[in-house]
């Protein structure tokens, strides 16, 4: 059977719009992933995005952070595990007044422990900052500058001032860490 000319332009021209319908869908895909990430991430996804070379190695990154969380046991509080932590976080916030690099430190051990609790690894701060990143984004910068702040103090190089700012950074993210969802926003059962 021989094709005529006609038929070639016509499996010409359906070859083109199933290779313009791929391309298509390749794009709304990638579209939706980026937003996907976007929303998951919030204000940590321009952070991570440029600490890459390219927007694809920053979104396998996220992706990456995603599967790892994903094979962790990260599970709620029980009440009774809230209700001590947030008993010892007063007890923190009361001893600021007398001294407050120490409850400085006391804060960052306690957010280390209610990590730990809730599954998370908390052997390496950088490993900290990227399981976080995936379900607690909006306070990671709040944990950023507390952490950053309690090195300071504990060198002796940080104001009262700045120490009162450390605590309340570190309550932002002990309080998320507090609540009775999981990274992924389920509630506890």
């Amino acid at each position: 059977m021989k094709m005529t000319a006609e038929t070639w332009i016509w499996v010409a021209v359906v070859v083109v719009v199933l290779a313009a319908l791929a391309a298509v869908g390749y794009l709304v895909l990638q579209q939706q992933r980026r937003s996907r990430l976007r929303s998951r991430f919030g204000p940590e996804y321009e952070r991570i995005m440029a600490g890459h070379e390219s927007r694809r190695a920053g979104e396998q990154d996220m992706i990456a952070r995603e599967q790892r969380l994903a094979e962790l046991d990260i599970k709620p509080l029980t009440p009774q595990a809230r209700d001590g932590y947030a008993a010892r976080w007063t007890e923190v916030q009361e001893r600021f007044v007398d001294t407050p690099g120490f409850a400085v430190t006391e804060a960052d051990q306690l957010v280390t422990a209610v990590m730990a609790e809730r599954g998370y690894p908390t052997e390496d701060y950088e490993q900290r900052l990227a399981d976080l990143s995936v379900g607690h984004a909006a306070t990671l910068d709040h944990y950023r500058q507390a952490h950053t702040i309690s090195r300071r103090a504990a060198h002796k190089e940080a104001s009262t001032e700045e120490l009162r700012q450390a605590m309340v950074h570190y309550r932002a993210l002990f309080e998320e860490l507090l609540a009775e969802t999981t990274p992924e926003g389920r509630h506890a059962r």
